[in-house]
């Protein structure tokens, strides 16, 4: 099998009732169903971990409305290959006739020239632009050109959805029907994929061609890892090993050692990584894992990021090395993030609660009539330039999200937070 087409290209969807996943985009009544519906698609930027059908859906899309389809791979193209591209468009474009839609892959590794090179004609209707990319938009796309798309997020398929593909492939496709494939366990198979329909069908078609084809193939979690760990050799930062390898980055720093996350740091390194992709990662990683145990740590990641952009490899290396052993050797505290994340998760349940009077903003003569601000204790004017008032909603007074953990940066505001606050808290 090894020299066809690969499995996950043979079972690419060709009508959107094949396509699986995604029902809050395509399902009925979804968004992307609604603009179907009218025969006119928005410009947007399709962004998603890898395998979850970015590519399928946006061809599946211009088959709908009966667009013409252009791509071009952000890797490979320039700004002429984008004009080019773009009189290409105007020429198909004619009265009443869909828009071409031009798909751009990989759209987060295009130049801010290139990017600017779509804006006249997405602006002026000459092409639809379907971008796709792994990393947020809101960092890899300009301004100009995301206000002028719609950012559609799809998610990693369920296990449910991975079986069903997985069950599809065994029944449908010539070459694995050729052989008795009997699935015996099937979570190093899920574990591997991790929500990526082409590492899963990669993932069998892989195993298949481990194994004399005559004799029955019975896939258990033991042959599908021993076959795969044997394949896992090389990084390849537009492959299927970019998020793996920048997880174990992240959870070496996590697990405080600097020796592992610098070994992680140079096998993305050595596989080409984009600088700038590690050097975020960490900056979350100073703010989610080590915190107010070491705000030092946020500040070091943003200058190692700022850094990096202004100077690029090779010695952009050593900044990243730098700061990689500073988080991986910090205190950890990920009180930052479990209190936003509490806060996030009551504000779902409780909605909207009102502003207590003294706390609301009085610009006008009628709200100072209406009791806005009053009784506002302006902490200044108090010793210590602070006194106790309630600043919460009356519905959760007194509810806690920040809890100090036990290191020495926190172990001090546990006990400012205690002196100031008494036992309101709980501190």
């Amino acid at each position: 099998m090894s020299g066809m087409i690969p499995l996950a290209e043979r079972m690419r969807p060709t009508s959107l009732e094949q396509y699986v996943g995604q029902q809050h985009l395509i399902g009925p009544q979804a968004v992307l169903t609604k603009a179907l519906a009218t025969g006119r698609l928005p410009s947007m930027i399709l962004w998603g971990p890898p395998g979850v059908g970015k590519t399928t859906l946006a061809r599946l899309l211009a088959q709908q409305v009966k667009s013409p389809f252009h791509t071009l791979s952000a890797i490979n193209s320039g700004v002429k290959d984008v004009r080019d591209m773009i009189q290409r468009a105007r020429g198909q474009h004619f009265f009443n006739a869909p828009k071409p839609i031009l798909f751009i892959d990989e759209i987060h590794r295009f130049s801010k020239s290139q990017q600017d090179s779509l804006l006249g004609a997405v602006e002026d209707g000459t092409i639809t632009l379907i971008g796709a990319t792994t990393e947020n938009p809101s960092f890899e796309v300009i301004p100009a050109l995301l206000s002028r798309c719609q950012v559609y997020v799809l998610n990693s398929l369920s296990k449910e959805e991975l079986m069903g593909l997985l069950e599809n492939a065994l029944r449908h496709d010539e070459e694995l029907q050729k052989r008795e494939i009997i699935i015996e366990e099937n979570n190093a198979l899920l574990l591997y994929s991790g929500g990526d329909a082409r590492k899963l069908l990669n993932a069998i078609e892989l195993v298949a061609d481990t194994m004399p084809a005559e004799e029955k193939l019975t896939l258990t979690d033991e042959l599908v890892t021993q076959a795969i760990q044997q394949h896992l050799a090389m990084y390849d930062k537009g492959g299927e090993q970019h998020y793996d390898i920048a997880s174990a980055f992240i959870k070496s720093i996590r697990g405080s050692d600097p020796n592992a996350a610098v070994y992680w740091l140079a096998r993305m390194l050595e596989g080409g990584e984009d600088v700038k992709f590690i050097a975020r990662r960490m900056m979350i990683a100073a703010a989610e894992d080590v915190g107010l145990a070491n705000p030092n740590a946020l500040l070091m990641a943003t200058t190692a990021f700022q850094a990096v952009h202004t100077i690029g490899m090779p010695e952009a290396r050593i900044i990243l090395s730098q700061a990689a052993i500073y988080l991986a050797t910090s205190p950890k505290s990920n009180a930052a993030y479990v209190a936003i994340s509490e806060a996030m998760s009551l504000v779902g349940q409780t909605g909207s609660l009102p502003v207590p009077l003294h706390l609301r903003n009085a610009p006008t003569s009628l709200m100072k009539q209406l009791q806005y601000g009053k009784g506002y204790k302006y902490a200044h004017d108090y010793p210590g330039n602070f006194i106790e008032q309630e600043f919460l909603p009356v519905e959760i007074a007194g509810k806690r999200f920040y809890n100090p953990q036990h290191n020495a940066a926190e172990e001090k505001l546990r006990q400012k937070l205690k002196a100031e606050w008494k036992e309101k808290y709980g501190y």
